[in-house]
């Protein structure tokens, strides 16, 4: 599809043409949600992207435990639990759990969903809990600090798998920003890093294995595209954060994918292994 070059241009789509605009053959799972709920409860770009784009490199199983951390309306966490059935605490700081399970219970998960009001840096469940922990457009906020993840991979289990799809850059402006990107730069964006610099964050924690750490394919044409379909349905956008991708065409941003799997603790193996049996 060739993006609108016209950034005042509004109209309304109707159903039927909402839902074909935001078909992506990369995406094929999202494809099937109602397109008006999914732009009625958007906090940024398309979650069900985001989230369906970890799933694709990630190994989900029926029944596991997920944490969604940062689950805003807990779209991701609905899209999480119907697709792979997988039971899903979606935590959130900022929306009430009680809003989060009206859609929950619109779903029809409220037995495979439980929203949660969390703090990132004070998370109220037990350590090696959870079989995955995702979080999709949000951990760049709170997870930057060199000292996280070695307190956010506590909670969970011994080889389990941590990813998250953040906004992100191709490489490091280690020279300033580019002349092209600085007119629309807000503070906030400083939370946006590369692929490499995801990998040595998450490497020197010693707590995890970096499995995979790159730049979500087209990224940031789907976040262009995205923005400009919310335009003109007259949702709430940022006009500016339009210019600067089309400014930008994905020289310089995007969106980072990191998966990593969490470290067994040394040792643990070999003491399973001097258990005695009977024989």
């Amino acid at each position: 599809m060739a993006l609108s070059e016209d950034p005042v241009l509004t109209k309304k789509y109707s159903k039927t043409e909402l839902a074909r605009l935001l078909v992506v053959e990369q995406y094929p799972r999202s494809a099937s949600y109602d397109p008006e709920w999914v732009i009625e409860n958007l906090m940024g770009p398309n979650v069900l992207w985001l989230t369906e784009a970890l799933t694709q490199v990630m190994k989900l199983r029926p029944g596991m435990r997920v944490l969604d951390m940062g689950c805003g309306k807990a779209v991701s966490s609905i899209f999480l639990a119907k697709e792979f059935k997988v039971q899903v605490w979606a935590a959130d700081l900022w929306i009430k759990p009680t809003e989060n399970l009206k859609r929950i219970q619109a779903a029809g998960l409220e037995d495979r969903i439980f929203p949660v009001h969390a703090e990132a840096h004070a998370l109220p469940f037990p350590d090696d809990f959870f079989d995955a922990l995702v979080s999709f457009d949000a951990y760049h906020y709170f997870g930057t600090d060199d000292l996280y993840m070695a307190y956010y991979s506590r909670f969970a289990k011994d080889d389990a798998q941590i990813g998250i799809v953040v906004p992100g850059l191709v490489q490091e402006f280690t020279e300033g920003l580019p002349s092209h990107v600085a007119p629309y730069w807000e503070s906030d964006y400083w939370s946006f890093h590369s692929p490499r610099w995801w990998h040595s964050q998450w490497v020197k924690s010693g707590k995890v294995a970096v499995e995979l750490s790159d730049l979500v394919p087209e990224g940031w044409k789907h976040w262009l595209r995205w923005l400009e379909i919310c335009r003109d349905q007259e949702a709430p956008t940022d006009a500016r954060e339009i210019e600067m991708l089309r400014a930008d065409t994905g020289r310089s941003l995007g969106f980072t994918r990191v998966l990593a799997r969490k470290k067994r603790l040394p040792g643990t193996q070999d003491w399973l292994d001097r258990v005695p049996t009977k024989d």
